[in-house]
């Protein structure tokens, strides 16, 4: 089992390279959704797809209801190299739709 990477960033995608996790750059929400479906294909070679803030951003409602739906892989939003700090948000939007309070 192993991490997988999407990004819009190169620099975030040599980054972890350099530690060992392998992936993909996309720049529309076309390329996104299409690569995190490949990368959801497969849940017993990929246990975390890390996804950068920007890419969810291009397709939110699409990674948001494969967060709520689906176990494995376990999908990770992560900030870029120029993070925004915005994950605290996502992850209370997430709670928010998956229980159905808000915190």
């Amino acid at each position: 089992m192993r991490f997988y990477l999407i990004s819009d960033n190169e620099d975030t995608l040599v980054g972890m390279r350099l530690a060992g996790i392998d992936g993909v750059i996309v720049h529309n929400e076309e390329e996104a959704q299409r690569e995190i479906n490949k990368a959801m294909e497969n849940p017993e070679e990929i246990a975390v797809v890390l996804i950068a803030e920007k890419v969810v951003d291009m397709c939110s409602d699409f990674v948001y209801d494969l967060k709520l739906n689906r176990k494995r892989p376990l999908i990770v939003e992560i900030p870029d190299r120029s993070g925004n700090g915005r994950t605290k948000a996502s992850i209370t939007r997430y709670v928010r739709e998956a229980v159905g309070i808000k915190i």
